[in-house]
């Protein structure tokens, strides 16, 4: 039976930006925006404990195709629970539309898609998504802060040898996060996750800089 329990065996216990915590976070987040926008229950619990089954460890070479990986799992995984096709392609459509820099083609159509993006996303705002974009960069043997270059603050592209700290990313990514929500409750909820997240790389940059 497909449950948050069963679901721990897919994941590592221990990582601080893809961990099993990271699936029970986004498997309540899905749920409460499910009931809120009136999405099937049981095709955002599927999506939500299979999104990042397969290949989300930076270190497994299938990070920018792990989308397609955890929706060919998740077929598998379906089948053998006997889910009918059409609700297991439903299921599947939400695990590869998840991902924030996906193709144009994967962007989510249903609302059970935008669901799974939006709970997803909400894991990177907040005080979660600050400790998991630094856990993200101390994976990745980048540091927590350096400053920017001037071409990456305009166009978004590093220099030569540039690192991509955790305040890259939320200059690159975090930043633009609410704004790519789908649902209006998920809205409503970043609204304040996305100011904490602010104060805290403002306050971080004047730390850096003594001038706080």
């Amino acid at each position: 039976m497909l449950t948050l329990e069963a679901a721990r065996a897919w994941y590592p216990e221990v990582d601080p930006v893809h961990g099993f915590d990271h699936i029970e976070r986004v498997y309540r987040m899905a749920d409460k925006l499910a009931r809120l926008e009136g999405a099937d229950l049981d095709i955002v619990h599927a999506a939500a404990l299979l999104h990042d089954s397969r290949g989300s460890d930076p270190n497994s070479g299938e990070r920018l195709s792990h989308h397609e990986a955890s929706a060919r799992f998740a077929g598998q995984v379906l089948r053998e629970e006997g889910w009918p096709e059409e609700r297991i392609q439903a299921v599947q459509h939400c695990i590869r539309a998840h991902r924030y820099r996906g193709e144009p083609e994967n962007e989510p159509q249903t609302i059970e898609a935008r669901v799974l993006f939006d709970a997803d996303k909400l894991d990177v705002l907040g005080a979660i998504g600050v400790a998991r974009t630094i856990g993200y960069a101390v994976q990745a043997s980048q540091p927590i802060y350096a400053e920017p270059s001037e071409q990456f603050l305009s166009e978004g592209v590093k220099q030569p040898g540039e690192p991509h700290s955790s305040y890259h990313e939320y200059l690159f990514k975090l930043s633009k996060v609410k704004d790519r929500l789908f649902t209006p409750s998920a809205q409503h909820i970043a609204a304040a996750r996305d100011a904490f997240l602010t104060a805290f790389y403002d306050q971080l940059q004047a730390e850096i800089h003594a001038e706080r």
